[in-house]
């Protein structure tokens, strides 16, 4: 059994590091779907945009092995408990396969790449592939008394402060995007008890130095990355 690449996804994160381990954490979290060759047929899409969200069938291409392991070790857990590879989201799995609802903002259909899904609320690398798409049915797929397991509560979000003038040249829509990004605090969970240990993650094009004091994230340096 073989699975085409149907698309690929450019996304606001350039890196592993940095994306929301969950999808809608961040609603300014921006993706554009470009399907490849065969697949850019705007038939494919035809009715699409009477649905809000869609489900993402993508590939962890980043995390790819030869091997794999029946526990992991959740970061919700504290990066030490482990429980099983099918009771987590874990990106190493036997099958590299992730799954992602996002919210469809609008479709482009007039250029010459068309069509192309503008997506909200992302959990994906940029240039992660595709493998299918599949509208988000709220009477079936909406399921509010849900047992979650040792996630069942979002995640807690930490208060993000700059460093004098760093964000004073970014736009606004940037400057939130990234603020959310990190509120939902990217560390490994067996870095949370370090002090003063700097971190770096690439966001809409920029590079992000930051440290954690007493909870709160502060943001050392915002340069745009040379190859953005």
């Amino acid at each position: 059994m073989q699975f085409e690449i149907i698309g690929h996804i450019k996304t606001c994160y350039g890196e592993k590091f940095g994306v929301p381990r969950q999808p809608g954490l961040v609603d300014e979290a921006w993706g554009e779907l470009t399907f490849e060759p065969g697949f850019n047929n705007i038939d494919c899409v035809r009715g699409l945009e009477n649905f809000s969200h869609l489900w993402l069938i993508f590939v962890f291409h980043q995390a790819v092995r030869d091997h794999w392991r029946p526990t992991v070790r959740p970061p919700r857990l504290g990066g030490n408990e482990k429980t099983g590879v099918f009771a987590s989201r874990s990106p190493f799995r036997p099958n590299p396969i992730g799954l992602s609802c996002v919210r469809l903002e609008r479709i482009e259909v007039n250029s010459s790449n068309s069509p192309i899904l503008h997506l909200r609320g992302v959990d994906l690398v940029n240039a992660t592939p595709i493998i299918d798409v599949k509208p988000y049915l709220p009477y079936a797929d909406a399921l509010p008394d849900a047992m979650g397991g040792f996630a069942h509560e979002a995640p807690a979000y930490l208060k993000v402060e700059w460093a004098d003038d760093v964000a004073h040249a970014l736009e606004d829509a940037t400057k939130q995007l990234i603020e959310k990004s990190l509120a939902v605090d990217p560390r490994p969970a067996y870095q949370r008890s370090s002090k003063q240990r700097e971190y770096g993650c690439l966001i809409a094009g920029h590079n992000i130095r930051w440290v954690v004091q007493d909870n709160t994230i502060l943001i050392l340096t915002c340069s745009p990355c040379e190859t953005a």
